[in-house]
């Protein structure tokens, strides 16, 4: 048990999380990391230099976060990713919404931080957007069809969808063994398969958006795990994860954050409300997406174009907020984060979003093809 009060951890999980995030959102204007890019080069121009940077991140996050569970620093099956309900249908519909959104909006969410801290207008207007349709799915109109619809179509798997649970009960055998193995097999593949790409090896941005990105994440685990862990609250007498908006471990993830982040933003004073690790990591990234724009002097104001560029925006956050919210996360919350725990959830979701994004960009090719 952590010999610090709750207040005390709070703070350092904010203060943890806004520094990862600040590193990520600096290395991530560096590199250009970018979800949406990396499908887009690939569709679009049969490009893998991007694609292969963020299939890095996740082995690397899939190889630190199982090795810090096999070690027993964290418990990875005490996040939201992994547990029984698997509820397939809002995986492949909110996932693949929010690839299409995610294409529509020039960006995912993590995108949007990243390029409101160089300077882009639009991306706060996405960044209002998502947060509220995000906020209305969690908790208005919309959560209504998302609880009432889409999550009806709900399988409980016992003992948790993560792949080594699902194999140690079909096939037996103990589940660290499974753990390890997999591990090794999906996370040291992702990172093989990035690096047999001779583009890959020799563009070192492409090395260092993916391990960052994924060492980011598998710090996220450690913050929020390890240090944020009480195990008897004292209010609650139950074990607790501190400064978290679900009460469980976090990593990162960029939708429900933004929503919770304009929440804080309106309630500011009501003294109940604090800073989450959602909050500090939304406000980390644009800050360390900043800090890189100033000193390499890349700062730069920038708006729409024009009516329809700005309700393509305006679809695509939406689609972001509400696909974000069903799938339980986008590209990094559920492509990185969800993805090193394992759980097939989170690689349907995964899946989902690259064919929702890349549908959408073959509709844009072939509408300008066709007013061409």
């Amino acid at each position: 048990m952590n010999e610090a009060s709750p207040a005390q951890l709070a703070s350092a999980v904010t203060w943890g999380a806004f520094a990862l995030a600040f590193v990520f959102g600096a290395v991530g204007n560096k590199t250009n990391f970018c979800t949406m890019g990396a499908v887009s080069d690939w569709v679009n121009m049969g490009d893998t230099g991007r694609l292969r940077m963020w299939l890095l991140a996740i082995g690397v996050a899939i190889l630190g976060a199982n090795g810090l569970h096999l070690a027993g620093v964290v418990d990875l099956s005490k996040s939201i990713y992994p547990g029984p309900n698997f509820t397939w249908l809002s995986y492949i519909v909110g996932g693949f919404l929010f690839g299409v959104g995610m294409t529509l909006g020039s960006g995912c969410g993590s995108k949007t931080l990243i390029r409101i801290g160089a300077g882009n207008l639009k991306s706060v207007v996405v960044f209002i957007v998502i947060g509220i349709v995000a906020y209305m799915t969690l908790r208005g109109i919309l959560g209504a069809f998302r609880v009432g619809v889409l999550e009806q179509a709900t399988t409980t798997l016992a003992g948790g969808q993560d792949l080594p649970s699902l194999l140690a009960r079909a096939a037996g055998g103990d589940k660290k063994t499974w753990i390890l193995a997999l591990s090794l097999i999906i996370g040291g593949g992702l990172v093989a398969f990035a690096y047999a790409s001779k583009d890959f090896r020799s563009n070192f941005d492409y090395t260092l958006g993916g391990v960052v990105t994924g060492l980011v994440v598998v710090g996220g685990w450690y913050v929020s795990g390890k240090i944020g862990y009480v195990a008897e609250d004292p209010n609650t007498l139950q074990e607790a994860f501190v400064a978290t908006n679900t009460g469980r471990m976090e990593a990162f993830s960029f939708v429900a954050p933004l929503a919770f982040s304009i929440e804080y933003l309106m309630l500011w004073t009501d003294k109940t409300r604090i800073v989450t690790y959602g909050i500090a990591s939304a406000a980390g990234v644009i800050a360390g997406s900043l800090a890189w724009a100033l000193a390499t002097r890349s700062f730069a104001w920038e708006g729409f174009r024009d009516a329809e560029d700005t309700g393509s925006h305006l679809v695509g956050a939406a689609l972001m907020g509400f696909g974000g919210i069903v799938a339980l996360g986008c590209t990094i919350g559920q492509g990185i984060s969800g993805f090193s725990t394992l759980a097939l959830g989170s690689i349907i979701t995964f899946a989902a979003i690259i064919a929702g994004a890349a549908a959408t960009m073959k509709w844009q090719y072939w509408r300008i093809s066709r007013e061409g």
